[in-house]
């Protein structure tokens, strides 16, 4: 039975045996049970019993009226027959909510609702109310199976993109500075991706250029055909901005490039993989009909990226994978939060660990909020509008430190200070706040 329950389930069931022991008595009780639950309470929980009154010093006072003492000391102390009586109650509950774990609210649900031994009176000497906790703690273990939509998904656009930032930092400002003295050259006014690209490819001695010219695209080749255009009608859609419409697209997918391969600033590789993933404008129609295979392209530039191993990158790439293992297509916040925790080096999944999150019992959190989905899985990977909101003050928490790279920490910080996110709320559940993650950020950079 017990390979089916979370770590704080078990935790509950271990920390009863070491009561029992503690207090001297022969066998494990459900009153041992009750005061071992008021000890391990995180979250909701606690909250719950908080709003009566309850802690465990006064609840160990009120179990201890209760209890038999035989005054020795009991090695290996068994369960009592009301105690496995409970236990097969909660595994009865996690079956019909639809759960194939045991959940530390099962057990609760359980142990409150016995009527076998003394638990009732002692809450009711604290005017617990049953019904009210019944309810709460219910409506927590209902697992939704399936949920056709993703919780933020119908949230708003949150991710208002201020395009100032793209100008700061040297590795792309020379790339910009020198594609507007071409406008002047070319008789336009107005930015595009064919200025951007003939840029980056003028930089001869840099190791994007020596890939890129692996390819067989070089600022030759590229002039040449540049040279062909008649139009820049492949620039435009239906208005005129500072950047050409497909420039502007180009650019804020370099932008979120950037933050998802945890750069605090944006490079020319990231402008040219948004170039090749738009499959449109002047620069990407160069370099199709140049005959370039774009797919080993991209992986080429990719690849030095990928070696350089940010925690932010590995993260994103955690996230897609749980995202993938529930059914979804859509990346969260919360699908961040397990990416911290699956990554397991950084301050920041060291805080989470210290304060005893578990990716198994995490899990389980994430799943009771979103639910499983259905998309097929060679469907692209998207995020929710406020997980490119956690991303943007991600970045901008890097950027503000003169951090070259987003790390794991600004990331967390990000997300407690996004109260409504799912990731919020999962923490919650799991028993932590924000206060309690700051101090130990705050901790752990100290030492």
């Amino acid at each position: 039975m017990f390979e089916r329950f979370t770590e704080r389930a078990v935790n509950v069931v271990c920390e009863s045996q070491r009561l029992a022991k503690e207090m001297k008595c022969s066998e494990v009780t459900p009153e041992h049970l009750l005061l071992a639950l008021t000890h391990e309470a995180k979250g909701v929980s606690l909250k719950l019993l908080r709003m009566y009154g309850i802690t465990f010093d006064k609840m160990y006072s009120e179990v201890n009226k209760y209890i038999i003492k035989t005054n020795k000391t009991i090695e290996n102390i068994p369960f009592s027959y009301l105690v496995k009586e409970i236990l097969k109650h909660t595994l009865d509950l996690a079956n019909k909510s639809g759960n194939n774990n045991i959940l530390f609210e099962h057990l609760f649900l359980s142990i409150i609702t016995d009527k076998n031994s003394n638990i009732q009176t002692i809450l009711s000497s604290f005017n617990f109310d049953f019904y009210n906790a019944r309810d709460i703690l219910t409506k927590l273990v209902q697992r939704k199976i399936k949920r056709l939509e993703h919780p933020e998904i119908e949230e708003e656009d949150l991710n208002k993109n201020s395009f100032e930032s793209l100008y700061e930092g040297e590795a792309l400002s020379g790339v910009l500075e020198s594609a507007v003295s071409k406008l002047s050259t070319a008789g336009y006014e107005i930015l595009g991706t064919e200025q951007i690209m003939a840029s980056i490819l003028e930089n001869t001695n840099s190791d994007l250029v020596k890939i890129i010219n692996n390819h067989g695209l070089n600022a030759s080749n590229f002039e040449e055909k540049l040279s062909e255009q008649k139009s820049r009608q492949a620039e435009y859609e239906d208005k005129k901005i500072i950047f050409t419409p497909n420039a502007f697209l180009v650019m804020n997918s370099a932008l979120q490039t950037a933050k998802e391969f945890g750069s605090s600033v944006i490079m020319p590789e990231h402008v040219v993989l948004s170039i090749l993933q738009s499959k449109k404008g002047i620069a990407y129609n160069i370099i199709n009909e140049l005959n370039i295979n774009k797919e080993e392209l991209a992986e080429d530039i990719f690849k030095p990226i990928e070696k350089q191993m940010p925690e932010t990158l590995t993260i994103m790439r955690l996230a897609k994978e749980e995202a993938r293992r529930i059914g979804r297509n859509i990346v969260g916040t919360e699908m961040f939060l397990l990416g911290i925790i699956a990554e397991g080096t950084s301050i920041a999944y060291q805080v989470l660990n210290n304060l005893e999150i578990t990716m198994k019992d995490a899990r389980l959190v994430v799943e009771n909020l979103v639910g499983y989905g259905n998309e097929y899985f060679d469907k692209e990977i998207i995020f929710t509008a406020r997980a490119k909101k956690i991303l943007e003050k991600a970045w901008l928490l890097a950027k503000k430190s003169n951090k070259q790279k987003i790390e794991a920490v600004d990331l967390l910080l990000a997300i407690i200070n996004e109260p409504n996110s799912l990731a919020m709320k999962a923490l919650d559940q799991l028993g932590v706040d924000a206060v309690e993650i700051k101090h130990g950020i705050q901790g752990l950079q100290n030492q």
